[in-house]
């Protein structure tokens, strides 16, 4: 059963009106909700009649069609929300945009005040209802995902020893074209591929998550170097690129024709250093282990999961 629980408009006012049955629910989450249900019957009071009758009718609600049933216009006249939100017993985090012009701001007033503590409120300044923008979309899961982390229990893979090497989960997040979840241990983290090729841009690419590998490992690599022979080194910098050059380009490659991956590596290194104490720092970089797996044979076996 879910540990918490998120709703975005009449979303939000269903998770508040069932949290209570859900026992494993340490927290709630509402994104411009209605604080009464009943709320939204003038956003489509010229189909009630309609609905009533035929028992359901498709409407526009914030620029968007839906259907709406008898069934929902009878639910939401029964609920009496307020009340549940006093006793909710939960974790709240309301999030409401000023500018929301579908749910007044005032209804999310009504949610904080009719509950009880832990209770959180952000405003989504500027946002319309529907988190059309993606920078605003991008805020309210950043947010809720860094106040979710409060209430949710660590899981196995989350409380591993330092000392155990971490699997890497990727699951498709099914928000773009190629958008993905990416999860190690603890950390959360997304990937996408740039908009140039068909993407959103929503995280880095593939390819960016590689130089990321190789600049981090060569800092750390230069930094536990440094402590360890007593060097006055200030700051480390790795900027990297990569691209694909001919093989006929490079002399020191292997391959004679087709093309060959370039990763270009520019550390800046920052201290009261000399010019050997330089040149030594250069050499270790390239021995960071991320550098020594790139240049060694790597055996990659695929299976199918279960």
């Amino acid at each position: 059963m879910p540990g918490i629980l998120i709703g975005h408009s009449l979303g939000g006012a269903a998770v508040l009106s069932a949290a209570e049955q859900i026992s494993e629910c340490k927290a709630v989450v509402t994104i411009g909700a209605p604080s009464d249900p009943d709320h939204v019957r003038h956003l489509f009071v010229d189909s009630i009649d309609e609905i009533e009758s035929r028992g359901e009718k498709e409407v526009l609600l914030a620029g968007r069609k839906f259907v709406v049933r008898k069934q929902f216009l009878d639910d939401i006249s029964e609920q009496k929300l307020s009340q549940k939100i006093h006793r909710l017993n939960r974790a709240l985090l309301v999030m409401h945009s000023p500018q929301d012009d579908t749910v007044d701001i005032d209804h999310a007033r009504a949610i904080y005040q009719s509950a009880l503590h832990p209770k959180s409120f952000v405003s989504l300044d500027g946002a319309d209802h529907l988190l059309t923008n993606k920078d605003d979309a991008d805020y309210v899961a950043q947010v809720v995902s860094a106040w979710v982390s409060r209430y949710l229990p660590r899981t196995e893979e989350e409380t591993v020893p330092d000392s155990e090497p971490r699997d890497v989960l990727i699951t498709e997040d099914e928000t773009g074209k190629f958008s993905q979840n990416v999860r190690v241990g603890p950390h959360r983290l997304q990937a996408d591929e740039p908009v140039a090729y068909g993407g959103d841009d929503s995280g880095p690419s593939p390819y960016d998550f590689l130089l990321t590998a190789l600049g981090t490992c060569t800092s750390m690599t230069l930094r536990m170097y440094a402590q360890r022979k007593g060097l006055p080194l200030q700051h480390v910098e790795v900027e990297l690129s990569h691209d694909k050059i001919h093989a006929k380009e490079c002399e020191s490659c292997e391959s004679e024709s087709g093309k060959v991956d370039r990763i270009q590596r520019r550390i800046r290194i920052s201290g009261e250093l000399d010019a050997e104490q330089r040149r030594r720092l250069l050499e270790i970089a390239d021995k960071c282990p991320v550098h020594r797996t790139l240049h060694s044979e790597v055996l990659i076996l695929t299976s199918e999961k279960e």
